[in-house]
């Protein structure tokens, strides 16, 4: 493997920048200091360049096996590369549902055929496989995905004794989809009495998938997780109410019950629908801005310890469809940490900060080995940004297997310029200058 000497970088990690190089060896960070005076295969000049631990999303759909149509884990990772996500963790609800060890193992087998990027998968849980869940390695699986509501690929878990189980014996972190079935049915319902299905429109859609159907939802897994001393993980929150469910008075490491804000919903608001229509129909779904507003302050106090991007790519044909007929999800691991980025040139959010919640906290969260932060020992997973170097998104640059972005037109004034996985350079200056597979399988310290 080659080592890469990077100069003259500043550094942004653990809540402070300096200016100093890294040597990288045999894949894993061999010393940071102010001034490195060694032989590489491969030197970077990072002068005027800010190097940030790469970051790791916490919830994606890759969608293979099974929907290859829409995405695949090769162009996806290829796409998390180029935008500095250096590490994913998959979800599953591919074809077949991943609810057996057998089908686990199946998509790790994928990803070691064709990841760019590091990974994990997501065991499934249902109504009916607790044997299976049970079953599951927390050395090297991230954790438990249970659906508290239906989305795409209905996997949803709505038997309070099934979930009871799950919560009492899981060997690991358990993530969940928070929305109230009963809720949304209601008021789906309505509308459909009112308006006919045919006319539903999507402004109507965080109304039908409302706030109390979240809250309703997430505030029941907090009160299972408290019941039974659960590790809960609820991923992307979209409410300003369900943000005051979590704490921020103890450090995370300390934490049982976490949280993730995600790029959507943290960007757009129910003003969007009118010109984005379905390229932002998402479940949970987009809200109010007071909403957006709400969760950014959770992400900043310490509410919120995470953010990830919930990357759902559907074809556009698909996304073309009326309302009712279009799946929610949408296209994002290209753009998230450029989006954040535009936060922080905003004034919104420091730097010490996006790298806190898009790489410290979801290797401490998920107590990921030797991954998510720059330190000696370590894998070496990092991206270097330029601050000042604007580009748009168009389609010509979209990376997406799907091939559009809700982000298209948007002007950007940062840019993913490398993105070193596991010790190898694979995206730099805007093209990819490594073919053979950077990614390794993450292994975790679950059980600590």
């Amino acid at each position: 493997m080659a080592s890469i000497l990077i100069k003259a970088a500043t550094i942004v990690n653990e809540n402070k920048q300096f200016n100093g190089d890294i040597l990288i060896k045999d894949g894993f960070i061999e010393r940071i200091d102010t001034s490195i005076d060694a032989r590489a295969d491969t030197e970077i000049n990072a002068e005027g360049l800010h190097l940030l631990p790469g970051c790791i999303d916490d919830q994606v759909h890759f969608r293979e096996p099974g929907l290859t149509h829409k995405a695949k884990i090769f162009s996806e990772s290829r796409a998390a590369v180029a935008g500095g996500i250096t590490s994913f963790m998959e979800m599953p609800n591919t074809v077949p549902n991943t609810l057996t060890q057998e089908l686990l193992a199946d998509k790790y087998a994928i990803a070691n055929k064709s990841s760019l990027a590091n990974y994990s998968f997501f065991m499934g849980a249902s109504n009916d496989n607790l044997k299976e869940v049970l079953r599951t390695d927390a050395r090297n699986v991230c954790g438990i995905k249970v659906f508290m509501g239906s989305s795409t690929g209905n996997m949803l878990v709505d038997n309070r004794t099934t979930l009871e189980n799950i919560f009492i014996n899981s060997p690991m972190l358990i993530a969940t989809h928070c929305e109230d079935e009963a809720t949304i049915k209601h008021n789906l319902n309505h509308y459909k009495m009112t308006l006919g299905e045919e006319n539903i429109p999507i402004s109507l859609h965080p109304v039908i998938r409302s706030a109390e159907a979240c809250y309703l939802s997430s505030s029941l897994a907090v009160e299972l997780a408290k019941k039974h001393g659960t590790r809960l993980h609820i991923l992307h929150i979209s409410t300003e109410k369900e943000t005051h469910l979590f704490d921020n008075s103890i450090p995370l490491a300390d934490k049982k019950i976490t949280a993730e804000a995600c790029i959507h919903h943290l960007w757009f608001s129910d003003a969007d629908y009118e010109t984005k229509g379905n390229l932002i129909k998402w479940n949970p779904a987009v809200k109010t801005a007071a909403d957006r507003e709400g969760i950014l302050k959770a992400v900043l106090d310490g509410r919120i310890d995470v953010i990830a991007t919930d990357h759902a790519p559907h074809t556009i044909e698909e996304k073309a469809q009326p309302y009712m007929q279009a799946p929610s999800g949408g296209p994002l691991v290209q753009h998230a940490l450029t989006a954040m980025l535009e936060f922080y040139h905003q004034g919104k959010i420091t730097l010490e900060q996006i790298t806190e919640k898009m790489a410290h906290n979801v290797a401490t969260c998920f107590r990921i080995d030797k991954r998510g932060f720059l330190r000696e020992g370590y894998w070496a997973d990092m991206v270097l940004v330029d601050l000042n170097k604007p580009w748009q998104v168009e389609k010509d640059n979209i990376l997406y297997q799907c091939g559009w972005s809700p982000f298209e037109g948007s002007t950007f004034k940062s840019s993913v310029v490398s993105t070193i996985v596991s010790g190898n350079l694979v995206w730099d200056d805007g093209h990819f200058v490594n073919h053979h597979l950077s990614g390794q399988r993450m292994a975790f310290n679950q059980q600590a």
